[in-house]
C-alpha cells in the first residue's frame, strides 16, 4: 500500500464552480494527482487519462481488476476524436445529439492511448459530461480525465464528498465537494466500433431511435 497523503476537501458550486478552484484541481490532475469530483450520478475518481502512472494509481486505489477499462471524460468532441483511431459518422451524430449528457461512446483507441486505460481491448469509452464540475475539471486539466466511481471495487458508489473521504482519505489528493449527487443509473454505454452500435449498459439515454 502506498504512503498516506494529505487529502483536501474543497467545496465547489455544482452549477457554477469557482474557476480558481477548478484551475487548481486541473493542475493537480495534470501533475499526476487524483481528484474526486461529482458527476450526474455519483462521485468519480479523476486522473490524467493519458498518464500511465496516474492510471495505475486509479487501479491501485480502487483495487480494480487489471484488464478492466476506464471510462474517460472529455470537454469537447474534438478532444474525443483525439482519443479515437476513427469516429464513425453515426457516432458523431450521437455526440451532437446527446452531449453534454449521460452517453458514453466506445470507439477504437488511437495508438497514443495507454493500454492500461483500455484494459488491452484497443477501445476507449468517452463521454462529455453534463455536470458543470466534471466538465470544468476536464477543461482546466486540458486533457481527458478518468471517471470510474470513487469507491473501492465492489463497494457502493459514493453520492457525497463524505462518502468519498470515508473510502479514500489519505489516498487521493483532493475531493471537490459539490454536494449530494442524484445517484441512479450510470451513463448509457454504446459500442460504436460496429454499426448499429451495441448497447453495453442501458442508462438514461436511449440511443435506438438515433440509430435507425
Amino acid at each position: 500500500m502506498s504512503t498516506p497523503i494529505s487529502t483536501r476537501v474543497v467545496s465547489v458550486d455544482p452549477v457554477k464552480p469557482d474557476q480558481s478552484v477548478m484551475r487548481a484541481a486541473g493542475a493537480l490532475v495534470a501533475a499526476g494527482g487524483l481528484v474526486a469530483f461529482p458527476t450526474e450520478s455519483f462521485y468519480g475518481l479523476g486522473a490524467d487519462a493519458l498518464d500511465p502512472a496516474a492510471i495505475a494509481r486509479v487501479f491501485e486505489v480502487k483495487g480494480r481488476p487489471d484488464g478492466k477499462p476506464l471510462l474517460v471524460l472529455v470537454d469537447s468532441i474534438d478532444m474525443a476524436t483525439e482519443l479515437a483511431a476513427a469516429v464513425p459518422d453515426g457516432a458523431r451524430a450521437l455526440m451532437a445529439r446527446h452531449w453534454p449528457g449521460a452517453l458514453t461512446l466506445v470507439l477504437r483507441a488511437s495508438a497514443h492511448v495507454p493500454a492500461g486505460l483500455t484494459g488491452g481491448t484497443g477501445t476507449v469509452g468517452v463521454r462529455l459530461p453534463g455536470h458543470a464540475v466534471a466538465r470544468a475539471l476536464v477543461a482546466a486539466a486540458a486533457r481527458p480525465v478518468t471517471a470510474p466511481s470513487a469507491n473501492p471495487s465492489g463497494a457502493p458508489p459514493p453520492r457525497s464528498a463524505a462518502d468519498v473521504r470515508g473510502y479514500f482519505d489519505g489516498r487521493v489528493e483532493l475531493i471537490l465537494n459539490g454536494g449530494t449527487t442524484a445517484g441512479g443509473a450510470g451513463s448509457t454505454v454504446a459500442d460504436c466500433t460496429a454499426w448499429p452500435p451495441r448497447i453495453l449498459r442501458q442508462g438514461p439515454v436511449i440511443v435506438e431511435a438515433a440509430c435507425a
